[in-house]
């Protein structure tokens, strides 16, 4: 009981301090590209912390959508963080279903960032919102279909279950055809739901552009930076997906002291090296025009896919 309430506060503390440093890296390498020094890879941090001494501005038209949203996106991105393995094959809290939970998680915090973008009023953030709802209308049956991949080779929807056997290599699939499909799916899908580049832009607050940063726009103080800290957050845990589900190499599978110790590193590891490949592209390529953003989401679909239906037929 202790050990799985250890294992579940190391992994909170886990994505709450990494989650700003993640941001930080992909922010340095893409001002190292564009010949800028570029700022500290803990300016994140202090952003945040000078938001939280902030005193927010709530506009009068507002409901309790605004002031609930920080919080409510808050806490299900780190309950969304809980159910993927990082450092440990085996987490507390691992279920039968729980890449649905995982899905309808983050899903929960998009529906209410779609919501605090129509209760303000204003044109930026009915716009962003409408895109919103778009964009994830594409990207869940894409991330759902990617994981379900993946699920059939371990035989269980089990977030726990897969990496720990895909970590011991039982059940793999002799072809790697299925899991390459299903990881540029889900690349693709991060790339989307977390506001990047060539889907939408993070540093931009451009009306043509703008599609996260429009239904935040109203927000300031504490509830800027819960807003701020569950997208870092959210960026980590699709990370967390990418690296520990289809290269779970190094994560611990037994829970020792010495196991864990690896497990973590390797882990730091893996998600700097994806942060800086994201810095990598946001340098080499241009924000999609907003009609072609659902060309681009389709091709996650459509590898998705195939995915399923070459692991299908490479199992008959």
């Amino acid at each position: 009981m202790l050990q799985s309430l250890a294992l579940v506060v190391a992994q909170v503390i886990l994505f709450l301090v990494v989650s700003p440093f993640i941001v930080g890296v992909i922010r340095k390498v893409k001002a190292r590209l564009q010949c800028r020094r570029g700022a500290s890879l803990f300016q994140p941090y202090a952003d945040l912390a000078k938001l939280f001494r902030k005193q927010p501005v709530v506009s009068t038209t507002t409901s309790w959508i605004f002031t609930a949203t920080p919080y409510i996106l808050f806490a299900s991105t780190l309950a969304a963080g809980l159910l993927v393995p990082a450092f440990a094959s085996q987490m507390p809290l691992n279920f039968a279903g729980n890449i649905i939970a995982l899905v309808y998680l983050l899903a929960l915090g998009t529906f209410f960032l779609i919501l605090v973008g129509l209760d303000a009023g204003s044109a930026f953030g009915g716009m962003g919102s409408s895109r919103e709802a778009i964009v994830a209308s594409l990207t869940e049956p894409a991330m759902i279909m990617s994981i379900f991949a993946i699920a059939l080779t371990a035989g269980s929807t089990n977030l726990s279950t897969i990496v720990h056997k895909t970590a011991l290599l039982e059940g793999i699939v002799t072809d790697p055809s299925p899991h390459l499909m299903a990881l540029a799916a889900l690349f693709i899908v991060a790339l989307a739901e977390t506001g990047r580049v060539p889907v939408d832009n993070p540093a931009t607050h451009l009306e043509l552009t703008m599609i996260h940063e429009a239904m935040v726009l109203e927000y300031s103080g504490r509830y800027l930076a819960l807003v701020e800290w569950a997208a870092g957050m959210k960026l980590l845990v699709f990370l967390t997906l990418i690296a520990n589900v289809f290269a779970p190499w190094g994560i611990a599978t037994s829970l020792t002291p010495a196991a864990i110790g690896i497990g973590l590193a390797v882990y730091l590891v893996k998600v700097s090296g994806l942060a800086v490949l994201i810095g990598v592209i946001e340098s080499m390529f241009a924000k999609l025009r907003l009609f072609r953003v659902s060309e681009f989401l389709g091709v996650a679909f459509i590898l998705a896919l195939l995915a399923l239906v070459f692991f299908y037929i490479l199992r008959g």
